[in-house]
């Protein structure tokens, strides 16, 4: 199947080959317009080991093969296009709960999690945030 070419697209490749910068993956992820999918007005996310993420994709095609398994029959799937900034600084605090963001989940090779950690998310928010340096490495 054909990967995405996104320059979010492209660090996550780097990034799951294990060449990558994860300091680079995230700043890219924050410059990235995300399409989410939206359902009854709000975003569409998912939940797994304890965080809410909001599911975001590179581009239509990502976004289409996650339709495939989640959209109702033949109606398009409605999504928000959003700055992933936007999505860590302002979305997921308001959540009040662990939060992060999942993109490209149905993109065989190319998903990535960029989970509520100091560094990622705001520190108010980061699950992480009241442990100390040593204990993150």
């Amino acid at each position: 199947m054909e990967q995405p070419s996104t320059a979010l697209a492209e660090r996550i490749a780097e990034q799951r080959r294990g060449v990558g910068d994860p300091r680079a993956l995230v700043g890219e992820m924050r410059r990235s317009i995300l399409l989410v999918p939206t359902v009854g007005g709000g975003l569409w996310s998912a939940w797994a080991g304890g965080v809410r993420w909001i599911c975001g994709f590179t581009d239509e095609a990502a976004l289409a093969r996650f339709a495939l398994h989640h959209a109702s029959g033949d109606q398009p799937m409605e999504y928000a296009a959003l700055l992933g900034a936007r999505i860590v600084d302002e979305i997921l605090p308001a959540l009040d709960e662990a939060a992060g963001v999942a993109v490209d989940i149905a993109t065989e090779d190319g998903s990535m999690l960029f989970p509520p950690v100091v560094g990622i998310v705001a520190d108010t928010v980061a699950v992480d945030a009241g442990t100390t340096d040593e204990a993150r490495t």
